[in-house]
């Protein structure tokens, strides 16, 4: 079956098939196979023999077990690796009858003594050898498969990768070597991974890394070299980037440009060409020249297939896009859909047509200003673990996997580090089949990597870091329990265990959750005890008041909490540099930026009001009066206060948003084109309930609905516009009912501010209210800007 049909769903039914037992007599207890052989046919090709190789060698680095690679079986017992056609050709045929798995598929089949693995091709020996690896337990002194494997299996999906792009801007992939990218590119491969996606010396990257063992363009060509071993897909991940591409001039030069790297490389299947993020090129633009640099690349990679993606049109430029589409260009072989792009996949596929594939690029790496944020996120951690954490997200990743697996299977994902790598094997294993267990996966992810006696605890641990997240944290004692399982499992690591650095990336999060967690406790008990002294500013005076306010909050931020939690994320931090390259800290490690993974530097920040509090003092201080000092300071105290009949809602905190119209869970729908997904952004200098928001993203709508009011009075709104968006071309309306304009188009306010409008007296006369937000139409790029972060809709006693 051709990889395009496999992965255009003929799937459904499909699925039933997916992994079948064959005919064996299944060992009747577990087959121990500390002494084997591993035999391969006398026609093995290069890539059987690197399967086998792959087979030995990673037993090799688990335990002190020996096996041999031969062509004819020895003393104990045989594990045969091959292809099935040549397999079927010798004794081993009785057991390998019946129907032959699909492209990349396998049959193993074991008997007491003998396991067989046989692919349908060079890929399906590999992937079998990966499935009997992750079945097997691999202890220090022995290797015992310890029950009955026998299957046959092809993959429903026919494109699965991963980018990896040796470039500055990531957090760890930068300062790798040649050793390091084998390994991880075959730690992907075992797991059924068969494509990676390389990036060029020149994107939207620093030109230089202080990390690089060897500069873009050795590694880009090296790691092509790897996967072509390994039988995998190379793609090139190349953006536009000149300004212009509209004259013949320009054109000459960046054919020569992307020529003179493309040609350097071993292996080169297909490439893959951003509209946005980064890009600027106008559509027709961008077709004329992808059909220049397809007839230019194909002279040496004639195979070569040629993708792009809309990201970042406007919809405008989306228009354009699908007439060019309409025209059905020869040179395009399919369409590429990630972030930043307005329409959903369904969309897309509706409006081009059939005969171009598509492919997701789904974003498996960031946690906030992503295509799959973190659902309801406290904003406790995006104030510290920020937008580039340690994030193994199994459910989540699943959720985003299924949502769109009818309209688009092919995915390689988006990924700037191993920092998601959990991320990359869920969407790996459910590639393969996507009826598979989550919970399966993470046990096979605990057992190949870190060892058996981990498969049940590590992996219920790193569900428990999902969990983590889940909800205000303050609440989230399930923290604690995860930090607990994680300990216990610490107390009990051999040192080999403790310099696994899978293992030691749960460690880092574990510690930090919790350390995090306990601080917002504390600095949020300070800020409740401040707040209730600047409650009784008419009895104690303004400036007794802000003294003691201050007094008391900058007592909770000296105070050390759990020191010894800090002290071990720390050294986990030190840890996890030497022993994968994770780069935490920008002072310490080099890290490019701290939004791109050193959230070791953000270990500290304020989990409360203080610094805001701090420069209201001051302006209060500096007030003429006593009576203005002691309003502005009530205020202050009752801030969240809307006043008899009014109501107040934090968009950003779950649990304090009653009236916003919310989207439906994220297990159903992931993606970003509804509205109330939350969003942070954020200043030093601002509240913790401004540097979280609601948001919806291009044309949708922000929506907010009131029961109940009194249809006599008028109401005013207050609203605090924040996010992270405050371009004066992203300007957003407010209106009431959707009849009645609250305000006309306009950029935010910066700085930050509460502002206030009247609502029109019409749009609560029948006792109700909407309150509609949405920005200027048809725009691109992230689409962002439509964020809203407090809101009172306040009712108006004067005009009673």
């Amino acid at each position: 079956m051709s990889a395009p049909v496999r992965s255009t769903l003929a799937l459904l039914g499909w699925l039933g098939l997916l992994s079948a037992p064959v005919s064996a007599q299944a060992p009747a207890q577990p087959l121990d196979l500390s002494t084997a052989t591993i035999v391969i046919t006398a026609d093995a090709t290069p890539r059987e023999r690197m399967a086998a190789t792959v087979l030995l060698e990673e037993v090799q680095k688990r335990s002190l077990v020996r096996w041999t690679i031969a062509d004819r079986a020895a003393s104990g017992a045989t594990v045969h690796v091959g292809r099935l056609a040549s397999l079927r050709r010798g004794p081993l045929a009785n057991r390998l009858g019946g129907q032959a798995p699909g492209a990349e598929g396998y049959r193993i089949s074991t008997v007491p003594g003998s396991i067989v693995v046989a692919g349908t091709d060079d890929r399906g020996v590999l992937f079998g050898v990966g499935r009997l690896l992750r079945a097997l337990e691999i202890h220090r002194d022995r290797v015992v498969l310890p029950a009955a494997l026998d299957v046959t299996e092809t993959p429903v999906v026919a494109m699965r990768g991963h980018q990896l792009g040796y470039r500055p801007k990531t957090n760890s992939y930068d300062a790798w070597d040649e050793r390091q990218w084998d390994q991880y590119i075959r730690d992907l491969a075992i797991f059924g991974t068969n494509a990676i996606e390389l990036i060029p010396p020149r994107s939207d990257d620093a030109a230089d890394s202080p990390h690089f063992p060897r500069p873009q363009i050795e590694m880009m060509v090296e790691m092509s070299r790897i996967a072509d071993r390994y039988g995998l897909d190379v793609w090139v991940w190349y953006p536009a980037l000149d300004e212009s591409y509209t004259t013949e001039a320009d054109v000459t030069r960046a054919l020569a440009e992307w020529a003179g790297v493309l040609k350097q490389l071993p292996r080169l299947d297909a490439i893959f060409v951003p509209g946005g993020d980064p890009g600027h090129t106008e559509p027709s633009v961008m077709f004329r020249l992808l059909e220049r640099q397809t007839a230019s690349i194909r002279a040496f990679h004639p195979k070569m297939t040629m993708w792009m993606s809309p990201q970042g049109f406007t919809a405008q430029w989306m228009e354009t896009f699908y007439g060019l589409m309409a025209k059905q260009p020869a040179w395009l072989t399919g369409i590429v859909i990630g972030p930043q792009n307005r329409d959903t996949l369904a969309t897309v596929r509706k409006r081009i047509p059939a005969q171009y594939r598509l492919r997701r690029y789904p974003d498996i790496t960031h946690t906030i200003r992503a295509e799959y944020p973190v659902p309801l996120w406290d904003v406790a951690y995006a104030r510290t673990l920020d937008r580039e954490p340690i994030n193994p997200r199994p459910f989540d990743q699943a959720a985003a996997f299924q949502r769109w697996l009818s309209v688009s299977p092919d995915f390689i994902t988006y990924s700037e580090g191993c920092n998601d790598d959990l991320n990359k094997i869920v969407w790996s294993a459910l590639g393969w089949n996507p009826k598979a267990d989550v919970r399966e996966i993470v046990r096979q992810y605990a057992r190949y990597f870190v060892g058996p006696a981990y498969a049940e605890p590590l992996s219920e641990a790193i569900i428990g870091l999902e969990e983590n997240w889940r909800g205000p944290l303050a609440a989230n004692v399930g923290v604690e329990r995860t930090l607990a399982q994680f300990q216990a499992m610490e107390r009990a690591a051999s040192p080999r265990d403790l310099l696994n650095w899978r293992f030691q990336q749960g460690l880092y999060r574990a510690y930090y959750d919790a350390y995090v967690r306990r601080r917002l406790v504390q600095e949020q008990a300070a800020q409740a005890q401040a707040t209730s002294v600047l409650a009784t500013v008419a009895g104690l005076g303004s400036m007794a008041a802000m003294a003691e306010a201050e007094r008391v909050l900058a007592q909770s931020a000296a105070q050390p909490v759990a020191a010894d939690l800090r002290t071990r994320v720390f050294q986990l931090a030190e840890a996890l540099y030497q022993s994968v390259r994770m780069q935490l800290s920008v002072p310490q490690y080099r890290a490019i930026a701290v939004g791109r993974g050193a959230n070791l530097d953000l270990i500290d920040a304020p989990l409360n009001d203080r610094v805001w509090f701090s420069e209201q003092f001051v302006a209060i201080r500096a007030l003429p009066n006593e009576r203005q000092r002691v309003e502005a300071i009530e205020r202050l105290a009752r801030w969240t206060d809307a006043g008899p009949g009014g109501f107040y809602d934090d968009l950003g905190a779950p649990g304090v948003q009653p009236h916003l119209v919310a989207p439906p869970d994220f297990r159903q729908d992931p993606g970003p084109y509804l509205s109330g997904l939350t969003g942070f952004g954020s200043l030093p200098n601002w509240r913790l309930s401004w540097m979280s928001h609601a948001e919806a993203f291009y044309d949708g709508a922000l929506q907010m609905r009131y029961a109940g009011l009194d249809p006599t009075a008028t109401y005013k709104v207050r609203v605090v516009y924040a996010g992270d968006i405050y371009s004066q071309s992203v300007r957003i309306r407010l209106t009431a009912d959707d009849a009645h304009e609250v305000h006309a188009a306009m950029a935010k306010p910066s700085p930050v501010a509460p502002v206030e409008f009247t609502i029109p007296k019409a749009a609560t006369a029948d006792g109700a209210l909407t309150l509609t937000w949405r920005i200027n139409e048809g725009i691109g790029g992230a689409g962002r800007g439509n964020q809203v972060a407090e809101v009172w809709l306040i009712k108006d006693t004067a005009t009673q």
